[in-house]
Parts: structure tokens; C-alpha cells; sequence
């Protein structure tokens, strides 16, 4: 057995031994994103510094608790706050909670994340749901020794976001009359925010938000066979020829303006997944 599945099964005894809840869906609830977890029936509630092998998230707007529960009547995990590359942790670590999410059962993963818009049709306090994504963080969480019993050495990426969960969230956004723009994510390492000349570039390379987090996560995910689901709310306006500085706390109270909307969306969507 390899190091990894080692470090994924004494996570997984661990959660088990406080919860015997075999989840469904994985959740990852991202900056200011966090209305969601109150609609979860929790069955236990573990702070990250619990569970071995767990980074610890240092990020002011993430919480650090682990859920298990029920949410529109599904069995769900769900990470209140998540890791980042720019808090010094490996791809590896930011997207082990993941192998544990599949490890515990969950086969859907649904991420949520801040994110600067580049399309010129988006709006600071837009919800996009991601139909792709493009990898700017100069790394892989697969990079190392592959173990075959968690994924194949060369994961196909050609959908990596479920194209019939993008349509169930389309369906379910013109039902209930929420706006829902659909686009290409690009991330980021981070932490510091992009210049005018990088936008430029990023959306010359057909990205439609930019971000510091999620696909090392949706990558790991893909690699255990799991179907993907992702949204991003967008927080500020990165038009290069209109820019403005960014403040920290604007990003998060557009992010918390934006959250009743993407709450209900997916609340509605989990409670259609044929899970």
C-alpha cells in the first residue's frame, strides 16, 4: 500500500470512528461561501486539526470544519473552508481532502469558488457554473508516484466538469430565474492578484474567471473517477483598460451579496443528483 492510501485510510478511520454516515456528495465551500453549510442536517462536525493528514486553513473567511449530513435529502461531506497553494501547502495537500471525500464514498464532488470576471459580459455578483478550466499554477496534485487502486497514471481531462451537471444546473437556474453564466476558470497561484498585462494574456487564452483555487481539487477528483460539478461567483471586475484596486473585503461581501442565489441553485441541483 502506498504512503498516500495509507495517510487516506487513517484519515478515513478516524471520521468514521465519530460518524458512520457514508456520503454521496462531496461539498468544498470557498471564500464568503459558506450559507450553504447551514441548510446541511449535521450529523458531526470535525475541525480540520482532528483529522490526520488534514492541512490547516489559515484564510480568515475559511472556517476549517469538516460536515457530514444530509442536504436535499442526500448524504454529503462537505469542507467549510478550504487549502491553497499560497498558504505554503503542496497541490498534494490542498486536494487530499478530496481522496477522502472518495475514500468515505462520495462520487459527485461540487466545488464553489470566488473569482475575478474577465468576460466583458460579466458582472461583479454573477454566479458562473464552470465548463472548463485552464491550469496556470505551474502544478499538478498528481505529480509523484501514481497508485492504480486511486486513479489511472494519465487521467483523461477532456470533461473534466460533467457536462449533464452543467445542464442539470442550467435547467434548475432558468427554473428558479437565477442568472447563470457559464465559462472557462483559469487558476492562479496566487497570492497576489494579476496585472493588467496578465488579464490581458488570460483572456486572450479564453479564460472567463480567474481564481486561486479548485482545479487541483476537480484534477484529483477526476482521477478518482468522480463527476464534477463547480461554480464561481464573481467578486470584481478585471477589465484591464477599467481597473481598479481590489480590497480584500469587497471580494467577500460581493461574495456573501451573491450567496442566497447560489444557495438555492444548488441546494435545488443536489436534490435532483441521481445519487
Amino acid at each position: 500500500m502506498s504512503e498516500l492510501r495509507q495517510q487516506i485510510d487513517e484519515a478515513v478511520k478516524s471520521i468514521r470512528a465519530e460518524c458512520a454516515l457514508a456520503p454521496r456528495i462531496g461539498i468544498i465551500l470557498g471564500t464568503g461561501l459558506n450559507k450553504l453549510a447551514e441548510r446541511i442536517e449535521i450529523e458531526a462536525r470535525l475541525g480540520y486539526d482532528r483529522i490526520p493528514h488534514f492541512a490547516v486553513s489559515t484564510v480568515e473567511s475559511h472556517d476549517g470544519e469538516l460536515l457530514l449530513g444530509r442536504l436535499g435529502g442526500k448524504p454529503v461531506v462537505a469542507m467549510s473552508g478550504r487549502f491553497h497553494r499560497y498558504e505554503g501547502y503542496s497541490l498534494s495537500q490542498v486536494a487530499f481532502p478530496v481522496r477522502v471525500m472518495r475514500a468515505l464514498g462520495a462520487r459527485t464532488l461540487v466545488a464553489f469558488n470566488a473569482a475575478g470576471g474577465l468576460n466583458p459580459q460579466f458582472r461583479a455578483g454573477d454566479l458562473m457554473v464552470i465548463e472548463d478550466h485552464i491550469n496556470l499554477m505551474g502544478d499538478n496534485p498528481l505529480i509523484g508516484p501514481n497508485d492504480d487502486a486511486l486513479g489511472p497514471r494519465f487521467p483523461d481531462m477532456s470533461e473534466p466538469y460533467s457536462r449533464d451537471l452543467v445542464k442539470l444546473a442550467e435547467t434548475v437556474a432558468l427554473e428558479k430565474g437565477i442568472k447563470l453564466q457559464k465559462g472557462v476558470y483559469l487558476a492562479c497561484p496566487g497570492p497576489s492578484l494579476e496585472t493588467r498585462a496578465e488579464y490581458r494574456m488570460m483572456r486572450g487564452m479564453g479564460a472567463d474567471v480567474v481564481g486561486m483555487s479548485t482545479v487541483p481539487e476537480v484534477i484529483v477528483a477526476v482521477h478518482g473517477g468522480m463527476d464534477v460539478l463547480a461554480f464561481s461567483v464573481i467578486t470584481d471586475e478585471c477589465f484591464p483598460d477599467a481597473l481598479e484596486a481590489v480590497q480584500i473585503e469587497k471580494i467577500i461581501a460581493t461574495a456573501a451579496g451573491a450567496e442566497p442565489r447560489l444557495t438555492e441553485l444548488v441546494g435545488a441541483c443536489i436534490e435532483r443528483m441521481p445519487v
